[in-house]
């Protein structure tokens, strides 16, 4: 069974890294990146993951209560069953390689992405709207963003970079996105436990775990939803973005 820690720098590791985790779930995306290194430093790779899902799953509910009214049922029906696919592929790496090798591998697809976000959004710099995609390209890049999220959520507890260039293409508001992003992780993150116990990721050590880092979790929550509360749009999509690059290149390194 999971061990709990036995010293307070790793006990201030882990409580920053479920304050980061909220602040995600209901603020600003990408600053969960951060706690999987802060996870990852205080704790076996494996270990780490489980206890850092259990912890995502807090925070998802956090973000539900704060923007359930906002989500887009229409993108997350589209990506569900792909995500599924997703999930069960990483479920099935992960169980034969080791994740220090897929991490990095993530970080580079991410930064990748961005280029690409970055460069549409300066294509149509000056236009207030998001022209549509045609139905072939909608449909092909719902398959594999929802794969490639199931995969790096499964494998990394990674997929909110990919979800957050895939939603800003889409030309969502800061509450549709983040609504959309709650139920999201949700539903993913509860699939994944499953897999996770089965895999000895997690276990009653773990959820110990999560249970005593439940504070700092409710903590970040809170603090996100202030600070959205404050930003504009704009701010909101440079602020993102930002903490996407930092979490990318966290996962390289």
């Amino acid at each position: 069974m999971t061990a709990l820690p036995h010293d307070a720098l790793a006990w201030t590791a882990l409580a920053v890294g479920a304050l980061f985790i909220g602040f995600a779930k209901a603020g600003i995306s990408g600053t969960s990146s951060i706690a999987i290194v802060l996870f990852a430093a205080v704790m076996p790779a494996k270990e780490s993951t489980g206890a850092m899902l259990l912890c995502l799953i807090l925070g998802d509910l956090f973000a539900i209560r704060y923007y359930s009214r906002h989500v887009e049922w229409r993108i997350l029906a589209r990506l569900a069953p792909w995500t599924v696919i997703g999930v069960v592929a990483g479920a099935l790496v992960l169980d034969a390689v080791n994740d220090a090798v897929v991490r990095p591998l993530i970080g580079v697809i991410l930064l990748a992405l961005l280029g690409l976000q970055l460069a549409m959004k300066y294509a149509r710099r000056g236009k207030d709207d998001v022209p549509e995609l045609p139905p072939l390209l909608r449909h092909g890049a719902s398959a594999a963003t929802g794969t490639a999220a199931g995969a790096a959520t499964m494998l990394a507890n990674a997929a909110g970079p990919v979800m957050v260039l895939y939603l800003f293409l889409a030309g969502f508001s800061k509450l549709q996105f983040l609504g959309t992003m709650a139920w999201f992780f949700l539903a993913v993150n509860l699939f994944k436990v499953p897999f996770s116990v089965g895999l000895g990721i997690i276990d009653w050590g773990t959820a110990l775990l999560a249970a005593c880092l439940l504070p700092a979790v409710a903590v970040g929550a809170l603090a996100g939803r202030a600070v959205v509360k404050r930003v504009e749009q704009r701010q909101f999509e440079i602020a993102t973005l930002a903490m996407t690059a930092v979490g990318a290149a966290l996962l390289i390194v």
